[in-house]
């Protein structure tokens, strides 16, 4: 048994004690962090070692920032989706647990589809197929998992019609997204839930979001066929959305048989 599960934590620190308890309760092989918000001298790595947890991370103050943690350890760790990229952005963490290799992104959000920085997210996204082209094969067993600020399908949003266009739902990142699904991921969740209202996450910013299930389903994990055709389950776990502090999203976790 491997399981693997994604979260954006919306900053460690102010997340940690929920991390660690989850991170007990559910005993994962691997947890992919996004948006850590800490360079890597305040990363609380000793608080998951206290609890026998490995953890590889790459951080920026304030924003951005990815981990890796595990009970086993990470090797042939590597950062950053290339020289191209926005210096230091922390928005890549790749390791190989026990054996799988794990590519862990936290894609930038884009902001306004006409701007410079929607431009940047799409050649962010599609840089991902030359990023695994270089390092693996579609045979290859890989994971691919994280926030990927888009949902692709109109059952990954509470409204397709009216939100159609807008960041996270826009024509153009849907087609690079699946430009680089087509280079031989699965979409792991899909395999096992075929219908919509299951959401990663709810924003903060317009009340009650959550308590009407209004959300958007950004997070994922994608494999490649040779780990896909072993997957058991997948299922996003809205627990910890309901808790005190909470980040606006939640963790989305797929078990395989390997």
């Amino acid at each position: 048994m491997f399981k693997v599960a994604s979260f954006n934590t919306n900053s460690i620190r102010a997340r940690l004690p929920l991390v660690l308890d989850w991170l007990d309760r559910e005993k994962a092989d691997v947890l992919c962090l996004q948006e850590t918000k800490v360079e890597d001298k305040d990363f609380p790595h000793a608080e998951f070692e206290k609890r026998g947890y490995h953890a590889v991370f790459s951080g920026r103050k304030s924003y951005n920032g990815v981990a890796i943690i595990s009970p086993h350890v990470p090797e042939k760790v590597h950062t950053g989706i290339g020289e191209w990229a926005e210096q230091g952005e922390a928005r890549l963490i790749e390791a190989a647990v026990k054996g799988i290799p794990v590519v862990n992104t936290y894609v930038p959000q884009g902001y306004d589809p006409k701007s410079e920085v929607f431009a940047y997210k799409l050649k962010w996204i599609r840089s991902m197929r030359e990023y695994f082209d270089s390092r693996y094969k579609p045979e290859d067993r890989l994971i691919w998992l994280g926030d990927f600020n888009v949902a692709p399908e109109p059952i990954d949003v509470h409204n397709p019609k009216r939100l159609y266009g807008r960041i996270g739902f826009h024509p153009e990142e849907h087609k690079a997204l699946q430009y680089v699904k087509e280079w031989g991921f699965v979409d792991v969740f899909r395999l096992h839930v075929k219908e919509g209202g299951h959401y990663t996450f709810w924003d903060y910013r317009m009340p009650r979001l959550f308590e009407r299930n209004l959300g958007w389903r950004v997070d994922h994990i994608w494999a490649t066929a040779p780990i896909a055709e072993k997957s058991l389950s997948a299922r996003i776990d809205v627990e910890p959305r309901k808790m005190e502090r909470p980040s606006d999203h939640t963790f989305i976790i797929a078990e395989f048989d390997i």
